[in-house]
């Protein structure tokens, strides 16, 4: 983009290098920001630099957070029996935003793909390991994506766990709510004819 200034070029290519934002997005966000008020940009500006600071990982079960251990660890309130094992801090969000799990969880940060190069050693595993034979925990969810790694991952995880008497479960897979079966695809369609419960 030869015709915008360095500084304004900067900012767009910054702001195209976030996940989803494609070149004429970034384009209307660099303008947007150029046509507010300073006083709003600098505001997203040191939003984004107190969060580059203050956030890290949970020691516990690796969630996002500002303290250590994180509020839903720190909460006695949940049941400290059901580990929900998910792949990133955006699922415990997902989760979260359901208001039905009262459990706690662990996230994983990534998943097991051979093709990658990401193997079990790779992921948050050996802290989930140490973590479910220092407690009590009766249950862990696997609530992986449903993706080729995701299955992958469930899989070696289930076969690692089930020999120490822990209860593994599955979250279903299926057909969403609102969806039309031509749309579906078949490797969905087999997991909700799999995941079928009596009426």
């Amino acid at each position: 983009m030869k015709y915008y200034s360095k500084p304004l070029n900067n900012l767009i290519n910054e702001l195209a290098r976030l996940p989803g934002i494609g070149s004429k997005s970034a384009q209307r966000l660099a303008f947007h920001l150029l046509a507010v008020e300073e006083k709003e940009a600098m505001s997203l500006s040191r939003a984004i630099a107190e969060a580059r600071e203050t956030m890290r990982y949970c020691s516990r079960c690796g969630n996002l957070t500002d303290q250590d251990p994180c509020l839903i660890c720190r909460d006695d309130s949940r049941d400290q029996k059901i580990i929900c094992v998910v792949e990133s801090p955006k699922d415990v969000a997902a989760i979260e935003r359901m208001k039905e799990y009262r459990g706690l969880y662990h996230v994983l940060h990534g998943a097991i793909s051979p093709m990658d190069g990401i193997g079990p050693e790779d992921i948050n595993l050996k802290s989930l390991i140490q973590r479910l034979q220092a407690s009590e925990v009766e249950e862990l969810i696997l609530a992986t994506n449903p993706t080729i790694e995701g299955e992958a991952t469930a899989m070696y995880i289930a076969r690692l766990i089930k020999p120490a008497g822990i209860r593994v479960s599955r979250i279903a897979h299926g057909v969403p709510v609102g969806g039309d079966l031509d749309y579906t695809d078949e490797i969905t369609l087999s997991k909700a004819m799999e995941g079928r419960r009596q009426l």
